[in-house]
């Protein structure tokens, strides 16, 4: 279990909490219980710490504040939209006897000792977390799944995993899939030789038709010339008829 010191805050207006970010300090606050709501602030530093641990939101803390040792649960966190920093955080206290609602992360282990992983099977996870039904005392941080002996095609249900005392999955009424050892899939390409071999053809088919293209040309250009010699010789004709039209009058 973690721990971090805490310091109580009187500030009532926007401006002091302001200053007491700046200060380096992240305001929080702790709620629950039959307890008053408890203002704290805490070190910026320490708080980046804790968050960059895994599972922040689903392990217990013990604040110290003032000498008194306090257990709380993180419920939310509020961060800057530029710096990204905490802002803003709210805890949950724990009361012995009380329940709560909460998602715990799941965890696999021995994926090497998995016969159906070491033939290239597939983990499929359906749920990374599982919301469950806690006493507040007895919070789980993670959820194990042991992959060990494992073939393709088994299903991990909620029932092969073994849940904490007075712990219970919300889901209830059915034996929900959290994981699955699935066959790999196997992608066939597409075969190379076949589209070259489309290419030439569309080649060959392209100069067949530039070929005859040619030859229509030319066979056309032959067809007008033919049709165009008569004209020229009638047209000799009529000049020769004009020339000798004055020597008549004579």
């Amino acid at each position: 279990m973690n721990s971090i010191e805490a310091s109580i805050r009187n500030t009532k207006s926007k401006g002091e909490v302001n200053s007491l970010r700046q200060k380096g300090e992240v305001p929080a606050i702790i709620y629950g219980g039959t307890e008053q709501n408890q203002k704290i602030s805490l070190l910026k530093k320490q708080v980046k710490y804790l968050i960059d641990q895994e599972n922040f939101l689903s392990n217990i803390i013990n604040l110290n504040i003032d000498g008194q040792s306090i257990k709380v649960l993180p419920k939310e966190v509020s961060f800057d939209t530029l710096s990204d920093d905490p802002i803003h955080i709210d805890f949950l206290r724990i009361v012995k006897g009380a329940k709560i609602i909460i998602e715990i992360p799941v965890r696999f282990i021995n994926n090497d000792k998995s016969p159906g992983l070491k033939r290239g099977g597939v983990l499929n996870i359906v749920r990374r977390k599982i919301e469950l039904k806690c006493a507040t005392e007895n919070v789980p941080n993670e959820l194990v799944v042991d992959l060990e002996g494992l073939e393709i095609g088994t299903s991990i249900k909620i029932s092969s995993i073994t849940l904490p005392e007075n712990v219970t999955p919300t889901i209830q009424g059915r034996d929900f899939v959290v994981a699955t050892v699935a066959a790999p899939t196997v992608f066939k390409e597409p075969e190379k030789p076949a589209e070259e071999g489309a290419e030439g053809a569309e080649g060959a088919e392209g100069a067949e038709g530039a070929e005859g293209a040619e030859g229509a040309t030319a066979e056309a250009a032959a067809k007008d010339g033919s049709e165009k010699a008569p004209e020229g010789e009638k047209g000799k004709e009529e000049q020769k008829k004009d020339q000798k039209a004055p020597a008549e009058k004579k």
